[in-house]
């Protein structure tokens, strides 16, 4: 299924969660910090999370938040630049970051018994990061050609990126991660100095743990590391509702580009923007989504592809967890010898198929159980377990929400489904994307990247 999440480079579903074996403790100086016990190998997985990501930023400071990802990686009162990378590989461990819409988050995959060396750099660099000037303009070379490599030489990308800003006018999804190029190349050291006071603070961060740990020993380190940091006044993210939309939009993106590309997408709510008595819409858009494209026996592999042979490849995707209300998007390119026009009438077909009749009980029942099978899998990693609890938490979803979402999934009827296809595949919420292509004159465009920016 075509996943749409955007955080930089990585595309993450979300499971169910275990309760079992799931512990909470917040320290006095506010920080969250989660440990859930998985002794099936003698690793750990040590995650920061900080609730600060592009729906925070403002214009002329786009991209500061995945800037700022960037510089915490080059040097504090204590530790050289590029020091930190180099005592976890030191300590046999992985380490990484990434920056999406709605968070900016740092993780490390040790030994059980290397855990004390994360905690005690993370919280190093959660208050004591140097931004030095040179070191910024280093990095800002980096992050520049790292825009051109995964969206302005990627033509779906780029489409991606033109769509979303016109699909949301008031939302700030509006706005790139990486952000706007001319941003990215006017950052001051000070323009990161206050962004990095404001939000990279105890009581703005959730340290989540997972793997063959003891709760009391992980908190007592999280006591000796984080606890003496000092906590700041956060700021309070001001509402961000998108505007009614009031008919279909539509943009058009001439790039060099082997092949056509489109991009259709309506506004839906997530978890966290849909009213009480509509909670189970979310997880009605994400088995609508599965009926599409829920692998090769989805409607849209076997019918738009193989029999109808209009799509050499057609995708759907839900943004379920968002911390505001996201899209509902279908992507793909036509077949050799088909337009961008014909595979979208080919879509529409499909949708109102979808809401003139209800999708058989023997079909809901088989995605339904693919879309179970999917979340189980992923429980086998150590990382994605904590990846889920992480990302819940910091949209402001409480994690056991991801506990529930095989149940609410197995619950969703065909009338559901029906439902939210009428209400929300509309055309007055409905923005259309096409990638026209242009000669390559020689040029080689990047294949199609996903939504989040890892370091």
């Amino acid at each position: 299924m075509l996943n749409i999440k955007k955080i930089a480079g990585l595309i993450f579903f979300l499971p169910t969660l275990a309760l079992a074996n799931v512990s909470e403790f917040e320290l006095d100086n506010g920080l969250k910090l989660i440990v859930k016990e998985d002794h099936r190998a003698p690793v750990v997985v040590s995650q920061v999370w900080y609730k600060v990501g592009a729906i925070y930023e403002h214009e002329g400071i786009t991209g500061i938040s995945h800037m700022l990802e960037h510089m915490m990686f080059k040097g504090t009162k204590h530790l050289a630049p590029n020091e930190f990378s180099h005592i976890i590989a030191e300590n046999g461990g992985e380490q990484n970051a990434f920056t999406g819409q709605d968070y900016t988050a740092y993780f490390q995959k040790l030994h059980k018994d290397r855990l004390e060396v994360s905690f005690k750099n993370e919280a190093d660099r959660m208050r004591n990061l140097v931004i030095d000037p040179d070191e910024l303009k280093k990095e800002q070379k980096v992050v520049a050609e790292e825009r051109r490599m995964r969206t302005d030489d990627n033509p779906q990308a780029l489409l991606r990126e033109r769509f979303d800003a016109a699909a949301f006018v008031s939302s700030p999804y509006h706005r790139p991660v990486i952000g706007w190029m001319s941003d990215i190349n006017h950052y001051q050291a000070d323009d990161l100095r206050v962004w990095y006071q404001k939000w990279y603070a105890p009581n703005n961060a959730t340290v989540v743990v997972v793997g063959d740990v003891s709760p009391k020993a992980v908190l007592a380190l999280a006591k000796k590391y984080f606890g003496p940091l000092k906590p700041e006044k956060v700021a309070t993210l001001k509402p961000q509702v998108e505007v009614n939309q009031k008919g279909i939009r539509e943009i058009e993106v001439k790039a060099p580009a082997e092949l056509p590309y489109l991009m259709m997408g309506w506004k839906v709510p997530s978890v966290t923007t849909v009213s009480k008595e509509n909670a189970w819409e979310p997880y009605a858009l994400e088995v609508l989504a599965n009926i599409l494209d829920g692998g090769n026996s989805a409607r849209f592999a076997k019918q738009l592809v193989r029999e109808q042979q209009v799509a050499s490849s057609v995708g759907a995707g839900n943004s379920l967890f968002s911390r505001l209300s996201d899209l509902f998007t279908i992507a793909g390119t036509p077949a050799n010898g088909k337009s961008v026009e014909e595979l979208k009438k080919a879509i529409i077909e499909q949708i109102t198929q979808l809401k003139n009749q209800p999708v058989s009980q023997e079909e809901l029942e088989r995605v339904k159980a693919q879309v179970v099978a999917d979340a189980v899998y992923e429980k086998d990693s150590v990382f994605y377990q904590a990846m889920q609890i992480g990302m819940l938490e910091t949209i402001g979803v409480d994690w056991r929400v991801g506990e529930q979402y095989v149940d609410n999934i197995k619950t969703v009827t065909a009338e559901q489904v029906q439902a939210v296809a009428n209400k929300y595949l509309t055309n007055e919420q409905l923005t259309v994307g096409e990638l026209v292509p242009l000669p390559l004159d020689g040029r080689h465009p990047v294949s199609s990247a996903g939504g989040q920016y890892v370091h």
